[in-house]
């Protein structure tokens, strides 16, 4: 069973944010690159305002596979669908209408934040293993005072996790406080269990480590060096930054967090994280969910959990060892939203695939997942 990394519950407001329609798309065709010589490889300079494009060819991917899995998720409520591969992008297309405009991308906000905590890291604000409440004086108390900030990217904090936790986070005015109040039912470590709580406290984490709100600090640390100028996090009526879901972006400014990983956390001259950043963050961070890294999921073998509503303590919920796409390498990774927003990244053969659009309703599976987008790594590259 896929993964699904945001709780499956939708509400009326959250539908108007899933439309689509019909559009166009923007394929460097090998009928284009008559004549032409290849383009110069990738790793000179990171994209600036406009991406380099090869063919399919010239980039050493099936065109056939890409086309199949791009009508795939076309048919399947897609708004657009990039792949890149080597810096180099090679499929762009866009049924939703303009490609600039941003759509809520749900639980890839997650790996966001992710990166957020990585940039605070290498700008030597804080810790992976400081304890929350070395940073958030609320937490300075016996309940929650052991609880680090790597707990909290792994989904091992202990928090309670109530059914209601996505809707009790996105129905408050105050979304970080409501993260806060969360009580902690389990020794730190202990637990995995997926919580947008859990990831929201890490909005008050950044604000006082950084000393600049979170919004903030993202745009000029994250989205302006990288050019994702379509992107934004939502901003609750309190004033603070959602980080467990919300943000929201294009394809083309998500692919750009994805080629941030491929180069190991460089842009251009510019370090944004510690080199070793994403080997951290892309690896197992609990032996209780081996399929999960700091808010980012991996293929990675291993016990994992049959669903994100699970919880590591029942047993019932534990599927077999495995990847969660066999077949596929091990080095896969996603950054996954509620209605099949995904940002694929493989470091293995420099591939970036991204997919936004409209997706599953409650209680259907999913009609485009990482089974689809695999495709373009185990089937489609030829080179």
């Amino acid at each position: 069973m896929v993964l699904t990394p945001s709780l499956r519950l939708t509400v009326a407001a959250l539908a108007a944010l899933l439309v689509g329609g019909t559009g166009g798309c923007s394929w460097a065709r090998d009928d284009d690159a008559a004549g032409r010589p290849d383009p110069e490889p990738t790793a000179v300079a990171a994209p600036g305002d406009d991406w380099p494009t090869a063919t399919a060819a010239q980039a050493g991917l099936d065109p056939r596979v890409l086309e199949e899995v791009a009508g795939h998720a076309r048919l399947q409520g897609a708004d657009c669908f990039l792949v890149a591969r080597d810096g180099r992008v090679v499929v762009d297309d866009a049924w939703g209408g303009d490609p600039d405009d941003p759509h809520e991308v749900f639980s890839v906000t997650k790996s966001i934040a992710s990166t957020l905590v990585g940039i605070a890291v290498h700008d030597g604000d804080l810790e992976l293993d400081d304890r929350v409440s070395e940073h958030v004086a609320a937490w300075d108390e016996p309940e929650h005072r052991d609880i680090t900030v790597r707990q909290l990217l792994a989904m091992t904090s202990g928090l309670e996790r109530p059914d209601s936790d996505y809707l009790d986070l996105a129905s408050s005015e105050d979304r970080t406080a409501t993260a806060l109040a969360l009580p902690a039912v389990a020794e730190p470590g202990t637990v995995w269990a997926y919580s947008n709580g859990a990831v929201q406290v890490l909005d008050a984490v950044l604000h006082e480590a950084t000393g600049t709100p979170t919004a903030t600090f993202a745009r000029t640390r994250l989205f302006a060096p990288l050019g994702m100028d379509r992107t934004d996090l939502h901003i609750d009526r309190a004033g603070n930054a959602t980080l467990a879901f919300g943000a929201t972006t294009t394809c083309r400014d998500l692919a750009r967090l994805g080629e941030l990983v491929l180069r190991g956390g460089r842009w251009g001259e510019q370090a944004i994280v510690d080199p070793d950043w994403f080997d951290e963050a892309l690896r197992s961070s609990s032996p209780l969910n081996e399929g999960y890294g700091l808010l980012w999921w991996l293929n990675r073998e291993g016990r994992r959990l049959a669903s994100a509503l699970a919880v590591s303590t029942d047993a019932d919920e534990v599927v077999a060892t495995g990847r969660e796409v066999p077949g596929a390498p091990e080095d896969l990774v996603w950054a996954l939203g509620l209605g099949d927003q995904i940002l694929q990244v493989h470091p293995g053969t420099g591939t970036i695939v991204v997919r936004i659009g409209r997706g599953q309703a409650l209680g259907e599976p999913n009609r485009f997942d990482q089974r689809a987008t695999a495709k373009v790594v185990t089937e489609g590259v030829v080179d």
